[in-house]
């Protein structure tokens, strides 16, 4: 009996730490990154220097897969659906708080829940800007919301989809200065930065990082952004807020996880985020964007995150049910 007993207890140690083991040895194959936006968008810009740089600390490929649709809701949701391993995680924008709000209001099943997410890493936390092309009539932002405010209909504003990123912030400013303006949502970042050049669209609210390329090359003009100060990409172009129109937004990207991935894993990514953080060759490539790198590690990135949604979740209630 003592010998049954004995066999039986070193079983139970060795399979016990089969886990640890596993999770100790992780990643012994490729991470997908998914980017819930098209190409082209400040999500995509900022994934792709950080996921080459994880991989050369996780010493396995890290892949970015691009899974658009519904204003990110779709990635979002198969990430929140992915098993919690940490071979599927996620570079999302503040939108990640936004859609499970308007979800809400619309009356639908949500795609997914915050508390479905583990928060890894801040990377990048910008001011949206509102830009026009530079052919467009308006020289300033006072001309151009003097503009909206006398138009029977309002100039054509472009997003990335309901309640995203770029919506939200023309929304604010909408509402605060009663502005008439007309929303056409595309599936991205990407898609709507062309239709603003092609002049189907006159304006949008976006990442500095990814007009800056446009502003440079003198497409299009920037008028104000949704942030304090002077922003140092753009250093002339003054916030809204010094404007006399208080409304600010952040369009910040992070890293996420399925809830429940095991903490030496979480451990892993966050010490491969925190290198990336201070990666050269990121840095130089998301500062010649046109973003300056707002790293926070989780426990940092889960408070304001937290704080962030709270504001994000009152600006979907005040500008209402969108279909």
């Amino acid at each position: 009996m003592k010998r049954t007993l004995l066999v039986w207890a070193a079983c139970c140690a060795v399979l016990g730490g089969a886990p640890a083991a596993a999770q100790d040895s992780w990643p012994t194959r490729p991470i997908t990154m998914v980017v819930p936006f098209p190409p082209g968008g400040v999500a995509d810009t900022v994934a792709r220097p950080v996921a080459e740089s994880m991989s050369r600390f996780l010493g396995q490929a890290v892949v970015v897969e691009n899974r658009g649709g519904a204003g990110g809701g779709v990635g979002m949701g198969h990430v929140a659906k992915s098993a919690a391993d940490g071979y599927t995680i996620m570079m999302a924008l503040s939108s990640i708080s936004i859609l499970p709000e308007a979800d809400k209001l619309l009356g639908r099943e949500p795609m997914y829940q915050l508390s479905q997410f583990t928060p890894i890493a801040r990377f990048t936390a910008d001011p949206t800007v509102l830009v026009v092309r530079s052919e467009s009539p308006w020289k300033t932002a006072q001309e151009f919301i003097a503009a909206q405010k006398k138009g029977d209909r309002g100039v054509a504003y472009g997003s990335s989809g309901n309640y995203g990123t770029m919506h939200v912030p023309m929304e604010m400013l909408r509402n605060e200065a009663n502005l008439r303006l007309l929303h056409v949502p595309y599936t991205g970042a990407g898609p709507a930065i062309v239709a603003l050049l092609a002049d189907q669209v006159q304006a949008l609210s976006t990442g500095p990082a990814s007009v800056l390329q446009h502003i440079k090359g003198g497409k299009v003009r920037a008028l104000a952004h949704w942030g304090t100060g002077r922003l140092e990409s753009l250093p002339d172009v003054p916030s809204l807020t010094e404007l006399g129109h208080p409304v600010r937004f952040a369009q910040w990207s992070g890293v996420f996880a399925p809830a429940g991935t095991p903490a030496p894993v979480v451990d892993r990514l966050r010490a491969a985020a925190k290198a990336a953080a201070t990666d050269p060759k990121v840095l130089k490539t998301i500062q010649g964007a046109g973003s300056p790198v707002m790293y926070l590690d989780a426990p940092e990135f889960a408070a304001y995150w937290q704080a962030d949604a709270k504001v994000l979740a009152e600006a979907v209630r005040r500008i209402g049910k969108v279909e």
